[in-house]
């Protein structure tokens, strides 16, 4: 297609350029997969044992391939830059983040992005202005006690019910220090000790799991919590409490926050390409997505594409071994890809407007605070 292309960035993304000149829009696609394996037998498994796009990025990268060629067929008739931004590491390393610090996107002054969702039909778009995904942090919580022969617990500092009241005490931090009117999800998804006899009191439990919540601040306020919780918590069993919320592994990713202008701009475009009765207005849901990052640094939406079709058996949800895409969402996600980019490029400099109230007001500062 003969497209420009910048390489590395964050390792393995790659930043291609069609046009030039002013204005400029980032067109994003993540391109990572998941630790899952397809089942036996499917003609699209991967050849990566281990790994799979269960998570549909793989129909990403299509789309914004397709929207690439559908660009350059029409180059001559930008009237300003498109970048396009193949992005590693959505999936724990905030691929994101370090594109951006890298300059993948100087000069932009918009971003799109979506995510194919198997909870609406294809050829359905969803959205919303504000809040549409939210923030996240995962953790590792260790509760240290003194192990010994289990028929002699009295003899030992047993770090087992202390995990549990833990387990059951932590939950309280959101059904009673968060609105009722708002949302937060505290889960913890593993509980292991380092015994595996039957017959022996372990000398420390670990426990991991994941923190998601609407807004910056709760996010803040519930680890604030979690900090003084957790030690608090096992001291009563005479253990000791602490805290990693492995941020080299897994960075703290903001809540996803569409600004009102961009989102207002591309229900038109969608409802343009798709029909007014496809594009449907969505409650946020409680993953985390590194886009957040976008949504803090220029004018952005980042939207859902409906991938639900049963004929063709894209009805699993996202991260499940048996996942499949509707193959017919990709023209649908290329053409919105590049009707929002030549769209906002026909506006010159008008864009959309300023950020406005929609935009996260604390999110330039939430990487400092961890």
């Amino acid at each position: 297609m003969d497209v420009s292309v910048a390489y590395p960035f964050a390792k393995t993304g790659v930043v291609g350029k069609i046009g030039k000149g002013k204005p400029v829009v980032a067109l994003r696609a993540d391109i990572d997969a998941l630790p899952v394996q397809e089942p036996e037998g499917v003609e699209y498994r991967s050849k990566n044992e281990g790994r799979m796009h269960a998570c549909g990025h793989d129909a990403h990268m299509t789309m914004l391939l397709g929207a690439a060629k559908l660009l350059k067929q029409r180059e001559q008739q930008l009237q300003g830059t498109v970048l396009l931004v193949f992005q590693p590491a959505e999936e724990g390393g905030a691929g994101a983040d370090v594109m951006i610090k890298e300059g993948a996107i100087e000069g932009a002054s918009a971003a799109f992005g979506f995510h194919v969702m198997p909870m609406w039909p294809t050829g359905q778009v969803a959205l919303k202005t504000g809040t549409i995904m939210a923030g996240s942090l995962t953790f590792k919580f260790t509760v240290a006690g003194r192990g010994g022969h289990a028929a002699m617990p009295h003899l030992n500092i047993d770090p087992v019910p202390a995990a549990a009241a833990l387990v059951q005490a932590l939950q309280v931090l959101v059904s009673r220090e968060t609105s009722p009117l708002g949302s937060a999800v505290l889960s913890i998804t593993q509980l292991m000790t380092n015994s595996d006899a039957d017959n022996i009191i372990p000398d420390h439990v670990t426990l991991r799991g994941t923190l998601r919540a609407l807004t910056h601040e709760h996010m803040m306020l519930l680890k604030q919590r979690i900090e003084e919780a957790v030690p608090a918590v096992v001291s009563a069993f005479r253990c000791n409490g602490s805290v990693d919320w492995q941020l080299e592994h897994h960075p703290y990713y903001p809540p996803t926050v569409n600004d009102a202008g961009a989102a207002a701009f591309a229900r038109g475009v969608a409802g343009s390409l798709l029909g007014s009765e496809n594009v449907l207005e969505t409650e946020p849901i409680m993953p985390g997505e590194d886009f957040s990052f976008f949504t803090m640094t220029v004018p952005s939406t980042f939207m859902f594409l409906g991938i639900r079709n049963e004929t063709a058996g894209s009805v699993h949800n996202l991260h499940n071994a048996n996942f499949k895409i509707d193959e017919g969402v990709l023209p649908i996600g290329a053409a919105m890809h590049a009707s929002l980019a030549m769209e906002y490029l026909s506006r010159g400099q008008e864009g959309f407007g300023s950020k406005g109230s929609s935009s996260s007001s604390s999110g330039g500062s939430s990487r400092e605070e961890l």
